[in-house]
């Protein structure tokens, strides 16, 4: 049996009974007021417009359901279509275009696209636990993509977008940052705000991660100027697992987004992260991704007119 064909991918009633089994595991929650205790269910009524999974306070008195105060909030779209939606992002290694859900899920080019950078924003991560905790390794490289509005083509990739990526080795997760440029300056900001002390940096031989690295309880880095990609001293100086996280990043923008302005480029960095952060190879397959992506929706609301601003900015 596929998967799609779970009830909550078809049914809106079921779509509801598995969005509040995984954002309140403990039970209803009042929007309004915060209160757990006396909280009713409002049945339906069919002489009238149904209004699936409404709830009723008997403490402050007020009607809301699990929509209100998430990515789903103000949606005209059903709740299993939104579901459908969230797994084909989640199960989709290198993502899928906004025309693709438009012609899949039968909506509308405008809807998909606003759809898709709701879901991105539940993927975005707000777990900013530094990288490399009791001395563990972390790659950090840099990669150029697209074009940057405005700058004119030259040489070096300055024209270009410019993207700063971290993966930790131990716990397999990276954590990606779209950037003006690349400086020592920049570059050392974000390795101090992202990584332990003790933790051991591991970079290519750009001349601007040498002052960087002193900062670090270590410095690993490789040559690829000459050839080298693994160190011939230490087989574990190398940033071959970035350099894999930038090859599946740039098959997903290339293949299938194909563009992205420099507005939206973090939300779809978070895209890449969540996917990667999360991925088979650390015990996570797709159903649980779902899941995960399921349980970020909450306090992340963006505004169709302003989709580059965060919750708190578009309210």
């Amino acid at each position: 049996m596929s998967i799609l064909s779970a009830p909550h991918f078809h049914d809106e009633a079921a779509a509801f009974e598995r969005v509040e089994k995984v954002i309140w595991p403990q039970g209803p929650v009042c929007h309004h007021c915060g209160c757990m205790g006396r909280i009713s269910a409002i049945p339906a009524n069919p002489e009238k417009r149904v209004r699936y999974g409404l709830k009723r306070c008997g403490d402050c008195k007020r009607q809301f359901t699990v929509r209100m105060g998430t990515i789903f909030e103000e949606s005209k779209l059903p709740l299993h279509i939104w579901l459908q939606a969230m797994h084909l992002m989640c199960s989709s290694k290198k993502g899928v275009s906004a025309h693709q859900l438009h012609r899949t899920l039968e909506i509308t080019y405008k809807s998909a696209w606003f759809l898709a950078h709701r879901i991105r924003e539940a993927m975005r991560s707000g777990d900013l636990s530094p990288f490399g905790h009791d001395g563990g390794m972390v790659e950090v490289d840099e990669t150029y993509i697209g074009h940057e509005p405005g700058a004119p083509v030259g040489a070096g990739g300055n024209h270009k977008m410019k993207v700063v990526s971290l993966v930790d080795r131990d716990s397999g997760k990276a954590r990606s940052v779209v950037v003006d440029d690349i400086s020592s300056k920049v570059l050392g900001e974000i390795v101090a705000a992202n990584l332990s002390r003790e933790a051991i940096l591991m970079t290519d031989e750009a001349r601007h991660y040498i002052k960087i690295g002193q900062q670090q309880a270590g410095h690993g880095h490789t040559n690829h100027g000459a050839g080298e990609y693994v160190s011939r001293f230490n087989p574990l100086v190398h940033t071959n697992t970035v350099e894999g996280f930038f090859s599946i990043f740039k098959r997903g923008m290339r293949g299938v987004y194909q563009h992205a302005s420099k507005k939206h480029l973090h939300r779809y960095l978070a895209e890449f992260d969540f996917r990667y952060s999360n991925r088979i190879a650390l015990g996570v397959d797709d159903a649980a991704r779902a899941t995960r992506a399921l349980q970020g929706v909450v306090g992340k609301r963006l505004a169709y007119r302003r989709p580059d601003l965060g919750a708190e900015a578009s309210a």
